[in-house]
């Protein structure tokens, strides 16, 4: 084991250096910018106390101050995550600089960017379709998920679709921000994320970010951006600031109130601006991901509140709800209130797993190795090395990555591989453009002698497992919970 430790050390120390780049915003205390401590801790408590959520990071700005943050155990701040649609807010960004460039106007017709990669015959309501049309995602074609999935080239299919009128009903498609992402590069001979790091991250410091491409090389701009919290919340900041950065005008004013205005009606008592949902009736609006991704943005307030989570039950409006009514230019500095919030933010942790340290099994698995069945993960083999408050769980994958994953007994022990971690998108050579490692941090718990359970976070991704795992004779089965999702895997192994 001690070979182990070593090695887990390491990778820990060189993952910590890879992620690093935190505390670049000024912090204050929530009282001295305006906001009693105690709504914090309301806020806080409401959002944990959400049934199958799993809270990464909370950060409050106000006056463009960070006020409160929280990255529960084993999460940290120099984390990246992936964002999943929280990616189109960037992706509208982009469209900005390059209309403030004069390289476009949202009136410019879609078609005529893609000349090699039209239908036979084009419709008229292919011929009228504009970049404010997949703006406020009202393309005209039928969502199709299966696309991206089952082709390599994914313009020229979406655009051989049919197209009813464009511009009349939102129809959610990740696929126009893709289309975006791709006008983008074509007048810009850059990529959305090469364009964003030379006019915006730049500016605001953003180091650690990377973007899933698309098989045709292009940024895929409705989902894969790859990036930490704060890096969120100076987003978040300087479309408060109305595109302003330090004196300097990164984005212009004016299209930053096109991003926060509201365009159409979702047709659900909702409302939807440029890549952007509206998030109250007084101005705030917010970046929007899948398993509850955000970035709120509450002009009228002066506030920014960045979420990431992996949450069935996500519940934005609760943010507004909380925080607009109680936002003061002054409050009074309640010592009592504000040590209590600063003693509740050490304390936020995701639980462990419980049941014993050890199973009079464990020395029998010692060194053997599980061939496993097919299996969604892609894991191919397993074995476990019993430690005293520890179990090592190596996994070889179909690649042929080894994976050793240090689980601690009430407590979490975060490894480092290259393996990529479980993802629910569904799309072609998923992962292109981002570069591991993978952080996974694990417990583990035995709940009988045969019975084994193990939690793995892949704390700088998004992904969540809760398996158990059942030995007999020489077989052992797989029950896998994955990201609080109702279906549940479930495999078989088995070793000679």
């Amino acid at each position: 084991m001690k070979k182990h430790i070593i090695t887990f050390l390491s990778a820990t120390l060189l993952g910590i250096a890879s992620f690093a780049q935190v505390n670049d915003l000024p912090r204050s205390t929530p009282e001295r910018e305006g906001v009693p401590s105690h709504v914090v801790s309301t806020l806080l408590d409401s959002l944990f106390a959400i049934p199958q959520t799993n809270i990464h990071s909370v950060m409050m700005l106000r006056n463009g101050k960070v006020i409160a943050e929280v990255y529960p155990t084993p999460f940290k701040a120099e984390y990246q995550h992936t964002q999943y649609s929280c990616s189109k807010t960037f992706v509208s960004a982009a469209i900005g600089l390059a209309v403030d460039a004069n390289l476009l106007r949202v009136t410019d017709r879609v078609a005529t960017f893609f000349p090699d990669k039209l239908p036979d015959e084009v419709s008229p309501e292919l011929a009228a379709m504009s970049i404010h049309d997949l703006l406020i995602m009202a393309s005209g074609i039928d969502p199709d998920g299966s696309l991206r999935a089952n082709n390599i080239n994914w313009i020229e299919p979406l655009l051989a679709k049919t197209v009813k009128t464009p511009g009349k009903e939102f129809k959610y498609d990740s696929l126009c921000t893709y289309l975006l992402s791709a006008i983008v590069q074509k007048v810009t001979g850059k990529t959305v994320l090469s364009y964003l790091q030379e006019n915006i991250f730049n500016e605001l410091h953003i180091e650690k970010v990377s973007w899933e491409e698309s098989p045709e090389g292009i940024t895929t701009g409705g989902w894969g951006l790859f990036i930490q919290p704060e890096s969120l919340a100076k987003m978040g900041q300087l479309l408060l600031q109305k595109g302003s950065w330090n004196g300097k005008q990164l984005l212009s004013e004016a299209w930053v109130n096109q991003m926060m205005h509201s365009h159409i009606d979702t047709g659900d008592g909702r409302y939807y601006g440029y890549q952007m949902w509206e998030a109250s009736k007084d101005g705030a609006f917010r970046a929007d991901g899948r398993f509850g991704q955000y970035i709120v943005v509450m002009p009228k307030q002066d506030m920014v509140v960045v979420v990431t989570q992996c949450s069935n039950a996500p519940n934005p409006w609760l943010i507004t709800r909380l925080l607009a009514p109680v936002v003061q230019k002054e409050v009074l500095i309640t010592d009592k209130d504000y040590e209590n919030l600063q003693l509740k933010l050490q304390k936020y942790s995701y639980p462990t797993v419980g049941g014993k340290a050890k199973s009079s099994i464990a020395k029998k698995l010692s060194g053997k190795s599980f061939i496993l069945a097919d299996n969604q993960f892609g894991w191919r083999k397993i074995s476990f090395e019993q430690g005293d408050k520890q179990l090592l769980v190596v996994i070889t994958n179909e690649q042929g990555i080894r994976s050793e994953l240090s689980s601690g007994y009430r407590h979490w022990n975060t490894s480092w591989t290259e393996a990529h971690p479980p993802y629910s998108m569904n799309a072609q050579q998923k992962f292109k453009g981002i570069e591991g490692p993978f952080a996974v941090a694990a417990c583990y718990g035995w709940s009988s002698t045969n019975t084994l359970r193990l939690n793995l976070q892949y704390v700088n991704w998004i992904s969540a497992l809760d398996v158990t795992l059942t030995f007999k004779d020489n077989s052992v089965s797989f029950s896998v919970h994955k990201n609080y999702e109702s279906d549940v895997p479930q495999f078989t192994g088995s070793y000679k």
